[in-house]
C-alpha cells in the first residue's frame, strides 16, 4: 500500500500547513455537496462514508475537504491536486493502488485522457494513526 499526501508535503509540514491556513480549510465544503455528479455515497454509517468517485478528462472538481481515508483506484487516471495556497501537483493512479489519505483540502482536475474511477473510505472515528497491514 502506497501512503501519499496528495498536498505533496511530509505529514509534519502538513500539520504546520494547515495551522497556517486554519480560515481556508475551516471554509472548504463537503465533496458530495461541492460536485454530486462526481462524488456518491455509496456506504454512510457511523464509521466511515464510503464515495464512489467518477472524473472525467477535463472535469475540475472546487476547493473540498476529506477526512481521513483510504483512496482504491479501479483504473489508471492522473488527478491534478491543488491546495488552499495554490500550490498544485499531479498524481498518477494505476489500476488496483490503494492509498492512504489525512484529512485534507483540495481542489482537483483530471488532467488525464482516461475517467478516474475511485472508491474513497472516509474514516468518521478515526481515534490514532492508521497502521499498515501486517
Amino acid at each position: 500500500m502506497r501512503k501519499i499526501s496528495l498536498l505533496g508535503l511530509r505529514p509534519s509540514l502538513a500539520i504546520g500547513f494547515g495551522l497556517a491556513f486554519f480560515p481556508l480549510v475551516a471554509l472548504a465544503q463537503d465533496a458530495v455537496k461541492v460536485a454530486p455528479d462526481v462524488y456518491k455515497v455509496a456506504v454512510d454509517n457511523a464509521d466511515v462514508r464510503a464515495l464512489d468517485i467518477r472524473i472525467k478528462p477535463g472535469v475540475k472538481v472546487a476547493m473540498h475537504s476529506h477526512p481521513a481515508s483510504v483512496l482504491t483506484a479501479y483504473g489508471p487516471c492522473k488527478i491534478r491536486f491543488s491546495s488552499p495556497d495554490g500550490k498544485s501537483h499531479d498524481v498518477e493512479f494505476k489500476a488496483g493502488d490503494i492509498v492512504w489519505n489525512d484529512a485534507q483540502t483540495h481542489a482537483s482536475e483530471n488532467v488525464g485522457t482516461t475517467e478516474c474511477h475511485a472508491l474513497q473510505v472516509e474514516l468518521k472515528n478515526a481515534g490514532g494513526g492508521a497502521k499498515k497491514a501486517m
